[in-house]
């Protein structure tokens, strides 16, 4: 089945033009850009000859071979319509965000298929059930979408062993585990915000527990595919230093100061473990990002949603500090442009 389409896409990449476009990336990301904002385009296309079937995400979740000729599909269709697309092409073991949570046993949901929706995960209902997830400690892998993920992940080495090109040029990024605070969120839903008040400990040994499975699990992700040695990692077709992409989108509900308490002890302690990376962020953060800011091997943040931010408190804390912003609209970027701002080559648009 994914034969002719794997052939397909080996066959349509001009492997000059995506080495420059991967080293034009590159010299963004180890801060060699010479201009203010960073806008790269690929510079060419070609369409595929085949008519690629689409596979919903409900039936790559069910199988193996559909969810790796969907996350392919993502790639040929940057080749067919990349003439000015920014992207880096790269796939994933795509289970949406309730990887870990599932993991731990979390119930998942799965959405009707006109959603074309990753599944989600559902927290437990009793506090009973929650402290047996503490008492267990850390959880088999075997567990959840554990199994998949790896599977799906040794079906991606195979096949990158027999194609070269993609093997460079397209690549395998690590799934989705979110961050220590949006899994608990995930596991333990709202009673997070009450218990942050009511039984900090209980919360903090959570955290403690997912951040150390979320090491376990990563590490055994970087098995199959070991962080690249020139200290840069593809995420969403963006590229930043570092191997690790953070999640932290139920940080907009809380405070500054629970951010410090409850949040970056258990993201630094990640960055520590691997090297570093970039976090990622739905909704306002402009409240804890001076917060964020302060930690050490922070690389890049990727926010989704300026207009709902104090993008001067943004800027204060990312470029003006050195750190990158990737991933941020142009319109955002033109407006400040006309306003007077530079972005010292610290922040790419898209």
């Amino acid at each position: 089945m994914l034969t002719p389409f794997l052939d397909d896409i080996e066959s349509r990449i001009d492997a000059g033009k995506e080495e420059a476009h991967f080293n034009a990336w590159k010299d963004f990301t180890l801060g060699k850009y010479r201009g203010d904002v960073f806008s790269p385009a690929r510079g060419y296309a070609v369409p595929s000859t085949l008519a690629w079937p689409k596979a919903s995400m409900n039936e790559a979740v069910a199988d193996d071979e559909k969810m790796i000729l969907r996350e392919f599909a993502a790639c040929s269709s940057v080749l067919a319509n990349g003439k000015d697309a920014p992207a880096i092409m790269n796939v994933r073991s795509n289970y949406g965000p309730g990887i870990l949570a599932s993991v731990f046993g979390c119930p998942i949901v799965h959405l009707e298929d006109h959603y074309d929706s990753s599944p989600q995960a559902t927290h437990f209902g009793t506090r009973d059930e929650i402290k047996k997830v503490l008492a267990a400690g850390v959880p088999d892998l075997s567990k959840g979408f554990g199994p998949k993920v790896f599977a799906v992940g040794e079906r991606y080495r195979e096949i990158m062993k027999m194609y070269p090109k993609m093997a460079k040029y397209i690549h395998v990024y690590h799934p989705d585990l979110q961050g220590p605070i949006d899994t608990l969120e995930l596991l333990w839903g709202s009673n997070v915000f009450y218990d942050m008040y009511d039984d900090p400990v209980f919360i903090k040994d959570l955290l403690s527990l997912i951040t150390e499975t979320y090491i376990i699990f990563l590490k055994k992700w970087h098995a199959l595919f070991p962080p690249r040695t020139d200290g840069v990692s593809v995420h969403w077709g963006l590229m930043h230093r570092g191997p690790v992409m953070l999640r932290n989108d139920s940080a907009m509900n809380f405070s500054p100061e629970q951010y410090e308490e409850f949040i970056r002890p258990y993201d630094q302690r990640i960055f520590d473990e691997f090297g570093g990376g970039a976090i990622h962020f739905c909704g306002k953060g402009s409240h804890y990002i001076g917060a964020m800011s302060k930690m050490d091997k922070l690389y890049g943040i990727n926010l989704s949603q300026p207009h709902l931010n104090d993008m001067q408190e943004i800027f204060r804390a990312t470029v003006e500090k050195g750190i990158p912003l990737i991933g941020l609209s142009k319109k955002v970027v033109a407006d400040e442009t006309t306003n007077g701002r530079m972005f010292h080559g610290l922040v790419y648009a898209a």
